[in-house]
C-alpha cells in the first residue's frame, strides 16, 4: 500500500484520515503522506508563512537578531505542541499544521498593527486575525491551478480559526457553528491553542528580560518563574545570568507541558469520548491545564502584559505603528490603482476596504515601513523604541 497509514497508535478520540470532514475541494488522497502531513506541507510552502520571518512578535525586527519573530514564535508553537500530541496519543502532524498556521494572518507590527487595522475597518467589517488567518488559506494563497488557497482539511481549518466573533461566525457554515453552540474543536486544536499560550508568555519572559524591559526582581513576584528560577540559582550557584535565565524558562516550560499532559490525560479518561466527534460535543474543552498551574500561567500571562505589552518603550514604538498601519490603508483606500493588481475600479467601498487590509495584513514590517515611506514621503523608525 503507498498511501501513509491512517492511524498506527493513535487514540480513538484523535483526528484520524479516515474520519476527516474532508476538504472544500475534492482531491485524490495523497500515497505517501497522510491528509494532515499534506497539510502542513501546504504550510510550509506557503507565502504567508515566509513572511512570518519579518512580522514582530513583540519587539520590531531590527531590534536585535535574537528575538522572537512570528515565524520563529511559530516554530516553537509546533514543538510544544508535537510533544503534547505524541504523549496523548493524538495526530501529531495536524497538530504541528495549526500551531504553524495559526499567525498567518497576523499583521505587521503585532497586535499594534492588528488593533489599528481593525480600527480602520471599522465600518467595513472589522479585522480578526484569526479570520484573516483562515482567509489566508482559503482564499489569498495562490498556488494551485485547480482551487483558491491551499484546500487544507476541515480539520486544520478549525483548529487555525481559534477565535470569531458571532457575526463572522454565521457567515462561516459548519466551520463557523461551534462559536454559535458554543462547543470546542478537536483535541489537535484545543492542544495548539495552549500550546501558543506556552510559547509566548515563557518566550516573552525571556525576550523581555534580554530587553531590559523587565527585570528579575519584578519577575520573583511570579509563582511560575520564582519556584525554578530559585532551585537553579541554588542547584548551580555560579551560573552565568543568560544560562541562569535560559534554564529557568526551560523548566517553567517543562513545568506547563508536563501539567498539561497529565491534566488533559485525566480529563480524558474521566469524559471517555469515543471519536472526534464527541470531543466536538463536549460544552468545554479537554485539552487543559490544572486549575493550579493554568492559574499561575495567566498570573505571568498578566504581569508580561501591564509589565512589558504596556512598557513605556514598546507603547512608543506601538504608537509609530499604529500611524503607519493608518496611514497605509488611508491612501490605497483612497487610491486603489497604487494596489497590485488593483482589481474592479467599480468595487464598493466594502470589497475595497476588504481588499486594502488583505494587502496591509500580509506586509512584513520593513516592507510596510518602506511602503509608508514611498506613498507619504516620511520615514518613520520603531528601532530604538523598545
Amino acid at each position: 500500500m503507498n498511501r501513509a497509514p491512517d492511524s498506527g497508535g493513535l487514540a480513538a478520540y484523535a483526528a484520524h484520515d479516515l474520519s476527516s470532514r474532508g476538504r472544500r475541494y475534492p482531491e485524490p488522497a495523497p500515497r505517501y503522506r497522510s491528509e494532515y502531513q499534506r497539510d502542513r506541507d501546504r504550510i510550509i510552502h506557503s507565502n504567508a508563512f515566509r513572511r512570518l520571518m519579518y512580522k514582530t512578535q513583540v519587539f520590531v525586527y531590527d531590534e536585535g537578531d535574537l528575538y522572537r519573530t512570528r515565524l520563529t514564535h511559530s516554530l516553537e508553537v509546533a514543538q510544544i505542541a508535537r510533544s503534547v500530541a505524541v504523549a496523548l496519543r493524538l495526530n501529531e502532524a495536524l497538530a504541528e499544521t495549526i500551531a504553524l498556521a495559526h499567525d498567518l494572518g497576523h499583521t505587521p507590527f503585532g497586535h499594534t498593527g492588528q488593533d489599528a487595522l481593525n480600527e480602520a475597518m471599522r465600518d467595513y467589517g472589522g479585522f480578526e486575525h484569526n479570520l484573516q488567518s483562515l482567509r489566508v488559506v482559503d482564499v489569498l494563497e495562490e498556488k494551485y491551478p485547480e482551487f483558491p488557497g491551499l484546500n487544507l482539511t476541515f480539520e486544520a481549518r478549525e483548529g487555525i480559526l481559534k477565535h470569531c466573533s458571532l457575526a463572522n461566525a454565521r457567515q462561516l457554515d459548519e466551520l463557523g457553528r461551534r462559536f454559535i453552540e458554543r462547543h470546542p474543536p478537536g483535541l489537535e486544536a484545543q492542544l495548539a491553542n495552549l500550546a501558543d499560550e506556552i510559547a509566548y508568555n515563557n518566550h516573552d519572559v525571556d525576550d523581555g528580560l534580554r530587553s531590559g524591559l523587565i527585570k528579575i526582581e519584578q519577575l520573583m513576584e511570579i509563582e511560575l518563574f520564582r519556584e525554578p528560577y530559585t532551585e537553579v540559582n541554588r542547584r548551580y550557584p555560579d551560573l552565568p545570568p543568560r544560562r541562569l535565565i535560559h534554564e529557568t524558562v526551560r523548566r517553567m516550560i517543562n513545568r506547563l507541558i508536563t501539567d498539561l499532559i497529565e491534566a488533559s490525560r485525566a480529563n480524558l479518561e474521566a469524559a471517555k469520548p469515543a471519536d472526534i466527534e464527541e470531543v466536538r460535543a463536549q460544552s468545554a474543552p479537554l485539552i487543559a491545564f490544572s486549575e493550579s498551574v493554568g492559574a499561575q500561567s495567566q498570573a505571568l500571562a498578566r504581569f508580561l502584559r501591564t509589565q512589558l505589552y504596556y512598557h513605556p518603550k514598546v507603547r512608543r514604538a506601538a504608537e509609530k505603528a499604529d500611524k503607519v498601519v493608518k496611514g497605509l490603508f488611508d491612501a490605497y483606500f483612497s487610491q486603489p490603482s497604487l494596489l497590485p493588481n488593483a482589481g474592479d475600479a467599480a468595487d464598493d467601498a466594502m470589497a475595497r476596504a476588504r481588499r486594502v487590509a488583505d494587502y496591509i495584513a500580509g506586509m512584513t514590517d520593513r516592507f510596510a515601513l518602506r511602503e509608508y515611506r514611498r506613498l507619504t514621503g516620511s520615514s518613520v523608525s520603531l528601532s530604538g523604541s523598545a
